[in-house]
């Protein structure tokens, strides 16, 4: 007898239909598994059997065979091991298959029948709804993530034997409905206030800008003047996310296996601080079989890379592709895999080795040689694409004792709501969210300038020998400072600041 039971892959980000297949013949009782199985699914007979037997069902004493079609795709992860026992079930006649059809089956068993967290529940179920499936049989911890995708039936599973007393029609699984409200949740606490922050206004002025495009900032200053502060109060005045973004965020953080417990949809902006001894896969993505990086996972938020000069330069020139296009394709034998990767570059540095050239209160020790070779760490193409260069100096006592708050986090993110919804509105009907996402048609069509301007664009791009990407960059930035500025043009005040974020030499 063959049964068949719809399962589903991951390549990536996106499922692939797999078709269980589970035949019985005569034979010394066995259960093999081919179709391009790893390990992990190879073990899944252990499994199986003993979650049957443990189960109160019967393990048929027959020679089975598993194949898991296409047998080209690579299958891993222990996700099939509820379809393999639903067909092994149905091969011994315990289900009958029409209680199957039009389903998808995914989940690990425990050897006492109970079913585990799934990784890549979320684009399983989006699969499942482009397939034309009805219903979708998940763990039961993974029923709200299932839920997201609308038009499905999400049958939450606790345990085998609960499956099979469903599937024959002794005790049906109620469908799981998810909570209403869950969208309108309160927004996220964060652990950094701007307000908390002493003095560095001008600081905090520039990350507000990129926090309003979208834009890319690097930090140089000597040690504890706040740099690392500033960064974590960054995701405290990002906008707050969309659904469509919450859904591509949360479809990578559940592909990775990192989605937090119980946050079934994620709704705050990312941020990833890789330590600087990081791999270029662990940062950029990859391995035999590609998995989503750093890079990856601060998608629609801010990556966080502090000691910049530190990472090895082979690591960091591996963000030069997805800086300009917000995404980072690795390609392998098996396939080249996509993953996005649109996020906010937040770097920062000392100017030295001993951190202190260039401070006015303590001497550096670095020779001029040492200062060069350290701060040429960083090529000049990734200069290039940072929008925002800010020095960041030591705060004073008198600013550090002031009783006084700064302005909240909460203020600021009201202005940079506000400029995103021009930027909304101005992008309706593409795929561009933020103004650093411009190529340089929608620049030409949305950064017009009066010949002031273009007077002093002239003069800043022939003093600081700026190329074609750092002009271009230039009036990103001032577009996105009168839209700040709640201004319909872009006026000589936004680009004369805009100017200034640039580095004084040519990167």
């Amino acid at each position: 007898m063959l049964a068949k039971v719809t399962s589903c892959a991951l390549l990536g980000l996106e499922g692939i239909l797999v078709q269980v297949e589970v035949d019985a013949s005569f034979g010394l009782p066995s259960l093999t598994i081919v179709g391009l199985p790893d390990a992990a699914v190879k073990e899944s007979s252990e499994r199986v059997r003993a979650a049957i037997k443990n189960a109160g069902l019967q393990f048929p004493r027959k020679r089975l065979t598993v194949n898991l079609a296409p047998a080209d795709i690579r299958k891993a992860g222990p996700a099939y091991d509820l379809p393999i026992a639903v067909g092994v079930l149905i091969v011994s006649e315990q289900v009958w298959p029409q209680a199957t059809e039009g389903a998808l089956f995914v989940g690990e068993l425990s050897l006492d029948g109970t079913v585990r967290h799934t990784n890549g529940v979320l684009p399983m179920a989006a699969l499942a709804r482009q397939a034309g499936l009805k219903r979708l049989f998940v763990p039961a911890e993974d029923a709200p993530e299932a839920a997201l995708v609308a038009g499905l039936e999400v049958i939450p599973v606790e345990s085998l034997g609960q499956l099979a007393a469903h599937l024959q029609g002794l005790s049906p699984i109620p469908p799981f409905q998810p909570d209403n409200d869950a969208a309108a949740l309160p927004p996220p606490a964060y652990s950094a206030d701007f307000a908390d922050i002493k003095g560095q206004e001008h600081v905090k002025r520039a990350l507000e800008v990129a926090a309003a495009g979208g834009h890319n900032v690097l930090m140089i200053g000597p040690p504890g003047a706040g740099k690392t502060l500033l960064a974590r109060s960054m995701p405290s005045i990002l906008p707050a996310m969309t659904l469509e973004e919450s859904l591509e965020v949360t479809k990578i953080y559940s592909v990775a296996g990192l989605l937090p417990p119980g946050t079934p949809l994620i709704r705050h902006r990312p941020f990833r601080a890789p330590h600087h001894t990081i791999s270029h896969p662990g940062l950029v993505g990859g391995g035999h079989w590609p998995r989503p990086g750093e890079i990856s996972l601060a998608h629609r938020g801010v990556l966080f890379l502090d000691e910049l000069p530190e990472f090895g330069s082979h690591t960091l020139e591996g963000l030069r592709q997805p800086l300009e296009d917000g995404l980072v394709s690795i390609a392998r034998s098996t396939g080249t895999l996509t993953f996005p990767a649109r996020f906010v570059l937040l770097a920062a540095m000392n100017p030295c080795p001993c951190g202190y050239y260039g401070d006015s209160l303590r001497e550096c020790t670095c020779s001029p040689a040492t200062v060069t070779r350290y701060q040429k760490r960083i090529s000049g193409p990734l200069l290039d694409r940072i929008d925002i260069h800010i020095e960041v100096p030591r705060v004073d006592y008198a600013k550090l004792t002031d009783e006084r708050r700064g302005e909240p986090s909460a203020a600021i993110q009201a202005r940079v709501e506000q400029a995103r919804e021009l930027q909304r509105k101005r992008f309706a009907g593409t795929t561009l969210t933020c103004n650093a996402d411009m190529g340089p048609t929608e620049v030409r069509e949305v950064c017009r300038l009066d010949e002031a301007g273009r007077s002093l664009v002239r003069a800043a791009m022939q003093q600081l020998q700026m190329s074609a990407r750092a002009f271009h960059r230039i009036l990103k930035l001032a577009r996105t400072i009168a839209d700040l500025a709640g201004s319909e043009r872009i006026e000589t005040v936004h680009l004369a600041e805009a100017i200034q974020y640039r580095p004084r030499q040519a990167g």
